[in-house]
């Protein structure tokens, strides 16, 4: 079991741990920190396995509910209690865990795991699986690859609907986290047939990106039925993995989902799904 997770800590305010997806790692939320730090203490978190943080104790569960466990620990250890938390994919669906538990003082979930059916599911694990595959054939020569706009366009297509937007030094770093993150492999078992349950009594905001390649956006239907309290926004012209994307219209979300009482939500008005 780690000792802790890697972190990376900047800004001031109430604190924020942004928690990113499977094969990625808290560089993913780089583009949107600027704007968070001059309001949120934010907190990058690597999840177990993934980016510089260790991979749990090989045999024992990686899934959902150890990530959150994860994160907990995680928690005690930096003496953060009930933190806001935001995450994309796994880790919106890690942060939808932690809501339920009533361990965070909100949730703000973008294209989280946990609302797909059978076939959505099965679609997104070949998917990764598949990416994985390819990257991994890809690696020797990817340094000169995404040096090519259409290659990176095609190569980065199904998470970002604007791949042109990646240098080719982000693209090549994500492909080498996605590689060498101990975790992918046991994680992406342990996702299958994971599917969002319970009731969070913590304000939660999910937002998805319209054209999400990975987890599609009809998924978003799902979660409004599963969490018809909380507040649900489109990602306007976003892929999955939305902080490059568009990184002002992300960030606003997070803001307003981490939001206290007393700050006005006004940042994603416009985008509401409802």
């Amino acid at each position: 079991m780690p000792s802790g997770l890697h972190h990376v800590r900047e800004g001031a305010g109430p604190p924020l741990v942004l928690l990113a997806g499977i094969g990625s790692s808290g560089a993913a939320w780089a583009p949107v920190v600027p704007r968070l730090a001059a309001e949120r203490e934010v907190w990058r978190v690597d999840l177990p396995g993934f980016g510089r943080s260790e991979a749990l104790p090989s045999g024992d569960p990686c899934g959902i509910e150890a990530l959150a466990d994860a994160a907990e620990r995680f928690f005690e250890e930096a003496g953060l209690a009930r933190p806001h938390v935001a995450g994309n994919s796994l880790g919106g669906a890690v942060g939808l865990e932690l809501g339920r538990r009533d361990k965070v003082a909100s949730v703000t979930a973008l294209s989280p795991a946990g609302f797909a059916g059978r076939p959505g599911r099965a679609f997104a694990g070949r998917s990764l699986e598949l990416t994985y595959w390819a990257g991994d054939k890809l690696r020797p020569i990817a340094p000169k690859a995404f040096r090519r706009p259409g290659l990176r366009r095609i190569l980065c297509a199904q998470m970002f609907a604007h791949p042109e937007r990646l240098t080719p030094g982000d693209a090549y770093a994500n492909l080498v986290t996605m590689l060498d993150g101990k975790g992918f492999h046991d994680v992406l078992t342990e996702l299958d047939g994971h599917r969002f349950e319970g009731e969070i009594s913590v304000p939660v905001t999910i937002a998805w990106g319209t054209r999400d390649g990975l987890l599609l956006p009809t998924q978003a239907r799902r979660a409004r039925r599963l969490l018809p309290g909380a507040r649900h926004l489109w990602l306007r012209g976003c892929g999955h993995v939305p902080m490059s994307d568009d990184p002002e219209q992300v960030a606003g979300v997070l803001l307003d989902g981490s939001a206290s009482p007393a700050e006005p939500v006004q940042n994603a008005v416009a985008s509401a799904s409802g």
